[in-house]
């Protein structure tokens, strides 16, 4: 007969910091660090980046102002969500009886049944904040505005227009060659400059660095290898970052410093709670609360290209 499980811990505070980060960093974009993170907001951040032009002139014997400074300003302002779900603890116990026992070739879950339980839900968080992160509606439930919204409402933002093209292996390079050319020269070169690229890109690019097909390539496809061995995942030299939230058959081209997530990790608003209902109402029931906010900003619109259908 297995063992009852009780779930008497409550975590909140300090502890709650812990594992909203987790949760937030579970997601590729984030947990990889391929945008900047700005943890600690509490409300709203003015977020600063500045640029400089004709700070050089020809020397003279006097003092003078040289060239001129702009100093872009944006708000980040992180949105409050939360997460209110009822778990029922026998779903769950025969799955963690077997990790705790030994019988799991993953040796490194979590040992008791509360943090197995936040470790689910932890992961579906973190899929819904990578989706957020890029494509999110800020007027839409349990989502917070993304970069692909805020780009496509920026005049500034360089538009290259795929005609509502997808991507696949026969297009996918010159995809990847519009976007580059379109490159603003006050960036190209940038040592955290990335090729953000939705999955049906990257998969379609490696599929044509493989060849054997009508793709330019040659049939054997990078040093030969065909469909066999690893491919590398950049562009001309820039690397190419898998965006598993972006949109299907789109790709953003910017600096990493440029592109900013905003979170309160140690605020007071951040709440992780696991309640076990047995004693309250005699059910087999665990509530998981979480609160935390999150949001996204950028900084100079003009140095970021996006690739998407903007001629619907």
């Amino acid at each position: 007969m297995a063992t009852t499980q009780s779930v008497t811990s409550t975590y909140a505070g300090e502890f709650a910091g812990k594992y909203i980060a987790s949760a937030l960093l579970s997601g590729n974009t984030l947990g990889k660090q391929a945008i900047t993170l700005k943890p600690n907001v509490k409300y709203k951040s003015v977020v600063k980046k500045l640029s400089n032009t004709g700070i050089v002139k020809d020397a003279t014997c006097d003092w003078a102002a040289t060239g001129s400074l702009a100093l872009t300003e944006r708000i980040l302002t992180p949105k409050e969500l939360q997460v209110n779900e009822a778990l029922c603890k026998d779903d769950f116990r025969a799955d963690w009886e077997a990790i705790s026992m030994g019988y799991s070739a993953h040796d490194n879950l979590p040992p008791t049944f509360s943090e197995f339980l936040i470790s689910h839900m932890i992961s579906s968080v973190g899929a819904a904040t990578e989706t957020s992160i890029w494509q999110g509606a800020s007027g839409t439930d349990g989502e917070f505005g993304g970069f692909t919204p805020l780009f496509q409402a920026d005049s500034d933002v360089v538009d290259v227009d795929n005609g509502g093209t997808a991507v696949d292996s026969s297009n996918v390079i010159s995809a990847l060659s519009s976007v580059y050319e379109a490159i603003p020269d006050t960036i190209y070169g940038a040592d955290d400059l990335v090729i953000y690229a939705s999955p049906n890109v990257v998969r379609a690019y490696m599929i044509a660095l493989g060849g054997f097909g009508a793709n330019g390539l040659g049939a054997a496809g990078f040093m030969s290898q065909g469909t066999v061995g690893e491919k590398p995942l950049n562009y001309s030299g820039i690397p190419i970052f898998m965006a598993n939230g972006l949109p299907s058959s789109e790709i953003v081209i910017a600096q990493k410093s440029n592109l900013w997530f905003g979170t309160g990790l140690m605020s007071d608003q951040n709440l992780v709670k696991v309640l076990d209902m047995a004693d309250l109402d005699g059910s087999q029931n665990v509530r998981f609360v979480m609160r935390y906010t999150a949001g996204v900003q950028y900084g100079i619109g003009s140095e970021i290209v996006y690739y998407w259908n903007s001629t619907p």
